[in-house]
């Protein structure tokens, strides 16, 4: 373990290195993914998180398999992080029956139960209360897991938000509640659409404990989310996690940015891009070499590469399958 970093969920060297190339797996899978969807590959809508890694990998690192999540509509990098295979993600969103719903969930509606995701939501904050349901069975069944609900901070201003945070909080619930604030709920900013000054101020209202981080510092992220899962797995109740961040790209394939300037993306691509503080904090801080580095964007490219051949080669579902696994027998 690298003592010049916090590290407050003690994790080795080659563990950081792999949250690195977690980092670079997700920008690799959203923007190819930008790219065959421009290409009339891909179909449908999809939202992407270039420039929002640090959120996903850092908070996915320190939770275990069997713990549960559920991921957004913006959620590729939350799936990935969560331990779903690249090849099966790539194959849903081509639509082909070797994906992780055999197709029919596309982009935003991916789930692994297999890894813990109870899936993405095309809801706004649909995810908080299916996220404190399963955090209260959990509880009741007396495990130490727990569940961590990814959401915009468009979400906060949903009803479903503030009933789901009033359920975890009276219960004591382990459950997370992580905003990942990139600054525009849709086209709107999150300062015309709130009054306070920070999202976790409004975990007072419910007596829980809420905090605001760097989302693209890596390192905050992981000792952050550490903090709150092992206070959710000694039963002391629920924790709100306000990330600060910023997505590059539009909200949906069909956003122009016409709410936002030039300037401003420029300035957060250049000065606050979430792999490139890493990167250059794990080299100073002798984790990993220059060389070593482009090393690990490398493979995770060409790991992007081979789930695309995977997803071309699988077969598209046959029309008598239309209704399997889409109602309960």
């Amino acid at each position: 373990m690298n003592m010049s970093i916090p590290n407050e969920a003690q994790l080795s060297d080659e563990q950081l290195k792999e949250i690195f190339e977690t980092m670079w797996t997700i920008r690799f899978f959203d923007e190819k993914v930008d790219q065959l969807f421009a290409k009339g590959v891909i179909h449908g809508t999809t939202h992407l998180a270039v420039g929002q890694e640090a959120t996903a990998a850092g908070s996915g690192a320190v939770l275990r398999k069997t713990d549960w999540i559920t991921a957004t509509h913006r959620g590729h990098g939350q799936t990935i992080a969560k331990g779903t295979d690249i090849q099966a993600m790539m194959a849903e969103l081509f639509g082909r029956t070797t994906g992780t719903n055999k197709g029919k969930g596309g982009s935003m509606h991916i789930a692994d139960l297999d890894t813990g995701n109870l899936g993405a939501n095309g809801i706004v904050g649909g995810g908080f209360p299916i996220a404190a349901g399963a955090a209260l069975t959990c509880k009741m069944k007396g495990q130490d897991t727990i569940a961590l609900a990814y959401a915009g901070d468009g979400s906060t201003n949903e009803g479903s938000f503030h009933e789901s945070l009033n359920l975890a909080a009276i219960w004591d619930l382990p459950v997370i509640f992580f905003i990942e604030n990139n600054q525009y709920g849709m086209s709107g900013s999150v300062k015309k659409m709130t009054r306070v000054e920070h999202l976790s101020d409004r975990a007072t209202a419910y007596g829980m404990e809420g905090v605001t981080i760097d989302g693209n510092d890596l390192i905050e992220v992981i000792n952050t989310t550490c903090k709150a899962v092992e206070k959710a797995r000694r039963g002391e109740g629920p924790t709100l996690i306000e990330a600060l961040t910023y997505r590059w790209k539009g909200h949906s394939k069909s956003d122009a940015k016409k709410y936002r300037t030039k300037d401003e993306e420029a300035d957060w691509r250049k000065n606050k891009d979430p792999i490139q503080l890493a990167k250059e904090r794990f080299i100073e801080s002798g984790i990993f070499t220059e060389e070593e580095a482009e090393a690990i964007r490398l493979h995770a490219k060409q790991a992007i590469e081979e789930a695309v051949v995977f997803a071309e080669k699988s077969p598209m579902p046959a029309l008598d399958t239309l209704y399997e696994n889409v109602y309960a027998d």
